[in-house]
Order: C-alpha cells, then structure tokens, then sequence
C-alpha cells in the first residue's frame, strides 16, 4: 500500500555547484503535481525560482512533510536521517555526485523516477540506528543518533590507545590499537570496511566492532546483536588520549576516566528507494566486483 504523499519537504547539500538546477527542476515538477513543498531553512539557497515556497525548520519539516526529499550525497541523506528518524518520515535521496550506497536518484532521471515513486512505484526499507553516549561518572557528557557508526579513536597522532570492551557488561578484550568502528550495517561498507570488516546487508540486526590498526593481529572485527548494550573505555594503562565520532560530524573529546556507551536508537530512518532498486548491484558497481582482471 503506497503512502499518500501531499507534502514534501526538501533538504539540501548547501555548498554544491550543481545543486540551483537540480533545485529548479524538482520543485517546479512537485508543483506541477499539485504538491505542498516546504524548504529547509539552513541548507536551501535563496535562489529567485524558490522564493514562492515557505521556509521550515527540521523540526516542522519531520512534523508537516509526508516525504523528504535529500539533494545531494549519502551524507546529505545521513543527516537528513538524523534529524527525521523520530519523525517516522521517510527520505528520498537525488544524488549530485558519485554513486552512493543510500541515494538512488541522478538528475537526469528525476522527473521519471520521482512521478514513479509519487504514483507509489517504490521500496520502503527501514534502517536502524545506534545511540552513543559518553559518559563521565554518572553524567552523560554527550549524546548522539548514528546512521553509520561510532568511532573510538586516539586523539594523539603517533599513538596507540589501549583500551577495554564489553559486551552487555561481559568482558570482551583489552585491545591496543588505533581505535575501533562500531558500525550498523549501513555503515559497513563506510569506515568499517576498510578496517577489515564484513559488509552486512541493510537487512541485517546485527552491530559491527573492527579494530582500527590493532597491535595484536590476532584481534579481528566481531559482529554481535543489534540488541547488545557495547561500553568502551581506556585502561589505567593507556598513555594517548581519545575521542568520539559521530559519523564523522560530532568530535567529542575524551577524558581519561570517560566511557562510551553505544546500543540501539529508540527510532529507526526510513528510506524510500525507486522499485528497481537492488543493493546488490550497488555493491558491484562501487567495489567493482565481477570485472575482468
């Protein structure tokens, strides 16, 4: 059963050369279409042909909007996704640059594919998300939804970092290494794969751990439950400092004593894809799977 698009809210990548005719193109179709459009007040530019359409807030874009649409790349829709997943509304991504795993949609295909989604030809896939916290004693000094991972790194250049896992409060390892990618598996195919990690299909309720340049060869990426709780923190031993990333847009500095708590979001981001949509030949298209040697 298709939804009842009527109100479509537009985020954007603010910065990009290509995106004024990308913008131009899309809401005179919408409109066409008899739909409301609501603009992203921080991303969208002040361009003439926009200038008929109300401005919103992220807020009152996830509030009023059946469909949000994301112009850009996979960040633009990663972060569009954070601030839309409590929302329950669903993000369609246009891409402006290479291919992505997330965003399905090139320019020169938009008014086809979108009149194909807006008649309810489309795949709806939810994804779920992690919530990362850093904690120092009893008080949570940060709080952060991740649409691809958490990474635990040194903040000293030449470094390692020692540190402690645990899983659900069980004992994991001590790891000295770079760091480590806690990833959903969306982010699998992000950071974590070049860590040496599995790609998960998105399907999958399960949480990635790989080791960022482990000491310790022996120390190989682990996959647990979506449901598992992780807590990371250094040991008394460790001489480097540490940091969080949020996916790669929030650095948050770590004391010696912190901790980082990371375990399933409270809400999912769901995505809308064209009705051809097949995640495995995004696969082979971006690793280039399946050529000749």
């Amino acid at each position: 059963m298709s939804l009842a698009f009527r109100t479509v809210g537009i985020l954007a990548k603010p910065s990009d050369d290509r995106l004024a005719g990308t913008l131009e193109t899309l809401v005179t179709h919408l409109r066409e279409r008899g739909l409301d459009i609501l603009l992203d007040q921080a991303t969208l530019p002040d361009l003439a042909s926009l200038r008929d359409y109300p401005r919103a807030t992220r807020d009152e874009i996830g509030q009023q909007s059946d469909l949000v649409i994301s112009v850009g790349g996979d960040g633009t829709l990663i972060n569009a996704a954070h601030c839309l997943a409590p929302h329950g509304k669903p993000v369609l991504g246009i891409n402006l640059g290479r291919l992505g795993f997330l965003v399905d949609i090139s320019p020169d295909e938009l008014n086809s594919r979108l009149d194909r989604i807006l008649a309810g030809e489309y795949i709806a896939e939810e994804r779920f998300l992690l919530c990362g916290r850093v904690l120092r004693g009893e008080d949570v000094v940060h709080e952060g939804i991740v649409f691809n991972d958490l990474v635990y790194k040194v903040r000293d250049a030449v470094r390692m970092i020692e540190f402690e896992t645990h899983i659900d409060g069980r004992y994991l390892f001590t790891q000295r290494s770079d760091g480590m990618v806690i990833c959903t598996p969306s982010g699998s195919t992000a950071y974590a794969l070049s860590a040496g990690g599995p790609i998960l299909t998105p399907d999958l309720e399960s949480i990635v751990l790989a080791p960022i340049c482990p000491h310790t060869l022996s120390n190989r990426p682990i996959v647990v439950p979506a449901s598992s709780t992780v807590e990371i923190k250094a040991t008394p031993h460790s001489r480097a400092n540490s940091l969080v990333s949020f996916d790669g847009q929030t650095m948050i500095d770590m004391e010696p004593e912190d901790r980082l708590n990371i375990c399933r979001a409270a809400h999912s981001a769901r995505l809308i894809h064209p009705a051809d949509y097949d995640y495995f030949h995004i696969l082979r298209a971006k690793l280039h799977w399946g050529g000749h040697p």
